[in-house]
């Protein structure tokens, strides 16, 4: 295990795609996520990479016996959604460049339509497919999908959630693929940028990925996104966008709306016991205010169930944007420090005659 300059010359001549895998304590997806991307690549000529965020379990042993690259964070506090993809990014050699999570699979097929749809079409910076969602029984996933379900639809969209096929010269003029200090909305984050240049993005009706979430009982998932900061994305976007081009497009963002209103509840509530009115009165108004969004959602959504849901996300969410907006930032462009752990045996030796 030796390190290597994420930016260092040493890298052989491009190829065609680089289908990047991030992953963190994925032991029982990666093998399928590595299988499939590998049965992806041989389809266009490419390479597969895996960016490990210095997993703790056995990613890395079992990932290390395909003939793949593996770079890993060299400082585990700097691991976050953001990062991995752009630690791949530093690594990899494709005029192309997909992004995918290590609990997802490639669906074969996809990249030759993609390819030929960024050939016919050189405004695009990217295309993305259907991600096929596994888990129809996790409520945070059936909620997510009926969100997005707009940019998740076939044609132009706003953004490629769930991975996409990016031209690498489209993410060179945008500076990098993906901001290294968000903990969440790193794909939309690169497509506001690119968006801010002109540039459009597409799904194409062909399925690209499918997907099994994880399996986590929905106060339990929010629970892990507020120890693991995943809830502080939104006010991290916002900080990174300030003054810049992309600004306009950032705060556009319909949950940024919703996260503001939520703060905007709390701080209503919390001034109802100082309104001059007899303390029955204020009581009753503290808990007509306090009920409100609860019952608005629960009528839009006909189920009490998922309306409280929808309300805690929010104020989980809310608490987590005020906290990212005064996070510090490292500055995107600035090379991540990483280690490659394993080399496919072709790359090993492409290097052995660099250096004859």
């Amino acid at each position: 295990m030796s390190a290597e300059h994420p930016t260092s010359p040493q890298r052989p001549a491009r190829c065609h795609v680089s289908i990047i895998i991030k992953a963190f304590n994925e032991e029982k997806n990666i093998c399928a996520a590595i299988e499939s991307s590998l049965a992806a690549a041989a389809e266009v000529g490419g390479e597969v990479i895996l960016a490990d965020s210095n997993s703790t379990d056995r990613t890395v042993e079992l990932a290390s016996r395909y003939p793949i690259r593996i770079v890993q964070l060299v400082h585990s506090h700097e691991r976050c959604c953001g990062a991995g993809p752009q630690l791949g990014y530093q690594h990899s050699r494709g005029e192309y460049v997909y992004i995918m999570d290590g609990d997802m699979q490639m669906v074969r097929g996809f990249l030759p339509h993609a390819l030929l749809f960024l050939a016919q079409h050189p405004e695009a910076a990217g295309v993305g497919g259907r991600l096929v969602e596994l888990n129809g029984e996790s409520l945070e996933y059936r909620e997510r999908a009926l969100r997005n379900a707009a940019h998740l639809a076939p044609g132009e969209v706003d953004r490629l959630d769930g991975g996409g096929l990016y031209r690498r010269r489209a993410v060179e003029e945008a500076g990098y693929l993906s901001d290294r200090n968000l903990h969440a909305y790193e794909e939309f984050d690169l497509a506001v940028r690119l968006r801010a240049l002109g540039w459009k993005l597409w799904r194409i009706p062909v399925d690209s990925v499918t997907h099994y979430g994880h399996d986590a009982p929905p106060y339990q998932l929010l629970m892990r996104r507020w120890r693991a900061r995943y809830v502080c994305g939104a006010g991290e976007l916002v900080r990174a966008a300030l003054g810049k081009p992309s600004q306009r497009l950032v705060l556009r963002l319909r949950e940024l709306r919703i996260y503001a209103g939520v703060l905007l509840w709390w701080l209503v509530l919390a001034s109802a016991p100082f309104w001059p009115l007899p303390v029955p009165a204020r009581a009753a108004s503290f808990g007509a205010l306090a009920a409100a969004p609860f019952a608005v959602m629960a009528w839009r959504k006909r189920s009490l169930r998922r309306a409280t849901y929808s309300v805690v996300s929010w104020c989980f969410n809310a608490a987590g944007m005020a906290r990212g907006l005064f996070a510090r930032r490292r500055p995107p462009r600035e090379p991540i420090p990483s280690l490659v752990v394993h080399e496919p045996p072709q790359a090993t030796e492409t290097r052995r005659q660099h250096y004859a």
